[in-house]
């Protein structure tokens, strides 16, 4: 079974005959023991530290369709190498398009990608308060926002409603997790760990829908509620804001609450909090196990992962555009 690799420490990586050859590199350039990944337990690679590749490792990967996601010092996502696509529709493509540039079309997916998201929230918010976490008043505030949302006509509008709700969210973080304090989302760079957290696993979500989005035949750079930039991936964007809740903000409770993130875990610079590579290391396990973890979904009727979940939601966005069947997101029900 494919499965994700990161590369935490700086090095060299090659191909190798039919194998990516991996040799680490200390501050001093001193070569430490090189480690082999056979390419077809290569799902894709998440490199933390600096790297050494050539064009023939790129070709290689390239061949055998492996992503590859660049992350700098400071955990910010810079970019994804992004294999040659092998799935292309072009009637899809086309679809795809019209339904960008159609205001009408547009809005009602981006209208229900901010309702699911933000009931995929609120269920976050119910759980806790069904354990005494006092949310109350949080969940009425946004279920009074998601009114509005279908009442929009423009995006910018939607999004300033998307931006509401997620304040109200963030606001009852400090009920949930009070481990840590958290006086609101600060972005760049995130100066408490909570904010860490977020940025960090967030990006990491938006990896995952874009490699999924690269198994379909969707064109990840045409998006509907987040505006297409000229280097991003922006449907993936819109995807991720239905499963960060899920994915994200869930995996957060539970790494604080259960005490396997602790203070030690973050390193403070000049106006930044940013994860330790052994706070890096317990998330990415954490959510590498997250991804594999299965539910038993309702329509399909057997146990399926929370990684094939997002490919689902992929292929029922395809089904949308190409008028078989209406889009509805992916909601929680536990």
């Amino acid at each position: 079974m494919k499965k994700s690799f990161y590369l935490f420490n700086p090095g060299r990586l090659s191909r190798k005959d039919n194998t990516l050859k991996f040799v680490p590199v200390d501050e001093n350039v001193n070569e430490g023991q090189a480690r082999y990944l056979p390419i077809e337990q290569v799902a894709n690679l998440y490199v933390f530290g600096s790297l050494d590749a050539n064009s023939a490792l790129y070709n290689f990967l390239g061949k055998n369709g492996i992503g590859v996601h660049f992350f700098d010092y400071y955990e910010h996502y810079t970019g994804s190498f992004y294999p040659k696509e092998y799935l292309q529709a072009g009637q899809l493509h086309v679809q795809q398009s019209l339904h960008y540039s159609d205001p009408m079309k547009r809005i009602t997916l981006a209208q229900e990608f901010i309702n699911v998201g933000a009931f995929n929230m609120l269920k976050n918010l119910k759980y806790y308060q069904n354990r005494n976490k006092n949310t109350a008043e949080e969940i009425l505030i946004i279920e009074e926002l998601i009114k509005q949302i279908n009442h929009t006509t423009k995006v910018d509008e939607l999004m300033g409603i998307e931006g509401n709700i997620r304040q109200v969210y963030y606001s009852a973080f400090n009920k949930i997790i009070p481990t840590f304090p958290f006086n609101g989302r600060e972005r760049q760079p995130p100066t408490d760990p909570i904010n860490a957290l977020i940025s960090f696993c967030n990006m990491i979500c938006y990896t995952a829908c874009l490699d999924m989005l690269y198994h379909t035949q969707l064109d990840p750079t045409i998006s509907f509620l987040h505006e297409p930039g000229v280097r991003r991936y922006s449907l993936a964007l819109d995807v991720a804001e239905i499963f960060k809740p899920i994915l994200v903000d869930r995996l957060i409770f539970s790494l604080v609450n259960k005490k396997h993130i602790q203070v030690k875990h973050f390193r403070n610079e000049v106006n930044a909090c940013l994860l330790k590579e052994s706070g890096r290391k317990i998330v990415m396990k954490a959510w590498d196990d997250k991804l594999t973890d299965t539910i038993k979904h309702r329509k399909l009727g057997r146990h399926v992962s929370y990684k094939h979940l997002i490919k689902l939601e992929c292929y029922k966005l395809s089904k949308h555009l190409m008028s078989i069947e209406q889009y509805q997101g992916f909601k929680t029900w536990w």
